[in-house]
């Protein structure tokens, strides 16, 4: 189902660990690349990497950090000892263990009311997407850098990280595609609506 705009709306089957339901997908097209946004765990997907938004010491913690170590193993963990700690706008990436992901890039970005914010948001996504192509990805997905847990306005994050992913395809690029993957209902509709908005 198409739209005037060249937004391509497409319904897609899921099957997860957990009972199939329904995911809507927006997709749009930058030069060769497809981005979407898709309502699903980050965790359980198969590409070539997806991206985690870390703590400073890159201990995995809490949340989708405790997905990320019980589904993939204790050998992620391992291996980031020897990675960390980060500063605010780094990125490391490291193997994702047993998870379908060959992956993980994690990513220490800013936290909701720090100092300017939106240019350390900035700086964040675009290392995420340079650590993608230093290992060739091309297929990469992206959670909603910061948002939830650590406060970043949802509508900041979505249009910041559109704005990066927009600027970061226009030069040469591994990926082929780049979907936005949200949990969160709170966190579609607003990454749905910015892609849409994408020119």
């Amino acid at each position: 189902m198409g739209r005037a705009d060249g937004t391509v709306i497409v319904e897609m089957w899921r099957v997860l660990d957990m009972p199939t339901e329904l995911t809507m997908s927006v997709e749009k097209q930058v030069k060769t690349t497809n981005i979407s946004v898709i309502q699903d765990d980050i965790t359980l997907l198969k590409v070539d990497a997806f991206a985690f938004y870390a703590q400073h010491d890159l201990v995995l913690g809490t949340g989708f950090g405790t997905a990320i170590s019980t589904r993939g193993g204790p050998k992620i963990q391992e291996e980031l000892k020897d990675l960390g700690p980060l500063e605010t706008g780094q990125a490391v990436v490291s193997g994702a263990g047993k998870l379908n992901a060959n992956y993980i890039i994690h990513a220490v970005g800013p936290r909701f009311l720090e100092e300017d914010l939106e240019a350390k948001l900035h700086e964040t996504t675009k290392n995420t997407l340079a650590c993608a192509e230093e290992k060739g990805v091309e297929r990469l997905a992206l959670p909603a850098m910061g948002s939830g847990f650590y406060g970043i306005p949802m509508d900041l994050c979505a249009r910041v990280m559109i704005e990066v992913i927009k600027e970061h395809l226009g030069g040469e690029t591994s990926l082929k595609e780049v979907i936005l993957c949200v949990l969160d209902p709170r966190e579609y509709d607003p990454m749905k609506a910015a892609l849409a908005d994408l020119g």
